[in-house]
């Protein structure tokens, strides 16, 4: 439920266990719940508190134990919750065994929020599709033996996007949903491999916005390309994938795509579900990794998108990364001049301006990928190799001489094979 003018926000608590044994990016931690809290409040909820448990280990059945359970109970109902959200992805005996013991408070996990959020961004086409086949994927495995536990889903948060009614339909039906979803994905993914193809053809280089959510991926965008797109400081306020070209100062064309903002424990279902959107990342030429520099969980944050990166197949690019929002550095020294992983580093301010200048030259240099400079003499009888240079590559200069045409132009091994004939000393 998103808060409006006909209903008041859910009043939500957070729980969640902390085992100890897993890394901080997989425990219920400080930072984890507070990450949670502003991920509660951008789909509307009001926090009125949380309750972690220590554990050793996360309970099978109930998550968090019985006893806990009962002492959540009482702090919903002294505090007048309504809404519970765990700080992890549930199963589905968890989610029947925590509703029947919390009686008549809505329970749902970190995952169902998510979906929920990006259900409530997605504009486009592919977008509501991605999203609604990752909620159906997620709900799926959950339907049976749900009992009391659905029928308390109402209109809340955690149920946009598919709605009660088509997840309270039988198996069979979502298979076939989930069927039609695919296949309309899958025309979709057939544009976008098109749209890259074209790109290759025309040699015009990629370059992928990746990075935490919120780090400034689409402020960045409106500020070299005047793209316009919408830039809040809330978590995933853009979800939709946006390609602007960009003209280097030397006169060469980039283009910047802006991708879908990661986060921690962010679903398996939406990273499957994205996956035409996110190869826009995988089959980049560069890729800058946005950080928000001044987040003092921004080393975290680094390791989350890495760690996505490695998932959806990322390997041997080239990546830049991005250390955003230096305006709100106290103490410049504290900023690290080298992120490892990175071939560059640089720290930047989208609001100032500080260092954009740098940033477009980097990108300038690392996203030619293989691509050499070379000064070619073409006899005016070959103009079909001239022609096939201005559509194919990138030319920074041509004149005209008495015995054909000089020009700069950058090259890929093959075409450089082809043109050795053509190349000034």
């Amino acid at each position: 439920m998103i808060e409006n003018d006909d209903q008041k926000a859910e009043r939500a608590i957070l729980a969640g266990v902390c085992t100890s044994e897993l890394d901080t990016l997989t425990d219920t931690t400080d930072k984890s719940i507070a990450e949670l809290a502003e991920l509660a409040k951008t789909a509307g909820a009001e926090v009125l508190g949380s309750m972690v448990q220590n554990k050793d280990r996360i309970e099978n059945g109930t998550y968090m134990g019985e006893g806990k359970l009962k002492e959540l109970k009482e702090m919903a109902q002294n505090m007048g919750a309504d809404l519970v959200i765990f700080d992890d992805e549930l199963t589905p005996m968890q989610i029947r065994n925590i509703s029947d013991a919390l009686v008549d408070v809505r329970v749902i996990d970190r995952t169902m929020l998510i979906l929920d959020i990006f259900a409530k961004r997605a504009q486009s086409r592919a977008g509501k599709i991605q999203v609604e086949l990752a909620q159906l994927r997620y709900m799926m495995p959950r339907l049976t033996g749900q009992g009391a536990s659905m029928s308390r889903l109402g209109a809340g948060i955690g149920t946009r996007g598919p709605g009660e009614s088509k997840l309270e339909t039988s198996r069979r039906l979502i298979r076939t949903r989930i069927s039609h979803l695919r296949e309309d994905l899958s025309e979709i993914e057939k544009n976008h491999e098109l749209l890259r193809r074209r790109r290759k053809k025309n040699n015009i280089p990629v370059v992928a916005l990746a990075g935490y959510t919120n780090a400034g991926k689409s402020s960045l965008l409106n500020y070299l390309t005047d793209a316009n797109v919408l830039a809040e400081n809330k978590l995933f306020a853009t979800l939709d994938p946006t390609v602007r070209l960009l003209t280097l100062p030397d006169n060469r064309s980039v283009l910047l795509s802006d991708t879908v903002g990661f986060i921690n424990k962010l679903p398996h279902q939406l990273v499957d579900a994205f996956k035409s959107t996110l190869d826009e990342v995988v089959y980049a030429d560069l890729i800058l990794n946005v950080v928000d520099v001044a987040d003092e969980n921004y080393t975290d944050h680094i390791k989350v998108v890495n760690r996505l990166l490695k998932d959806i197949g990322v390997s041997g690019k080239s990546i830049v990364c991005v250390l955003n929002k230096t305006d709100l550095v106290e103490d410049e020294s504290l900023i690290p001049k080298h992120i490892p992983g990175a071939v560059e580093t640089i720290a930047i301010s989208v609001k100032t301006g500080y260092h954009i200048e740098e940033l477009v030259d980097a990108i300038g240099r690392y996203s030619l990928g293989s691509k050499q400079k070379f000064d070619l003499e073409i006899p005016f009888g070959d103009g079909k190799i001239l022609n096939e240079l201005h559509q194919n590559y990138t030319v920074e200069n041509e004149e005209y001489t008495e015995n054909g045409v000089l020009v700069t132009v950058w090259l890929d091994e093959i075409m450089y094979r082809r043109c050795v004939a053509y190349v000034k000393s």
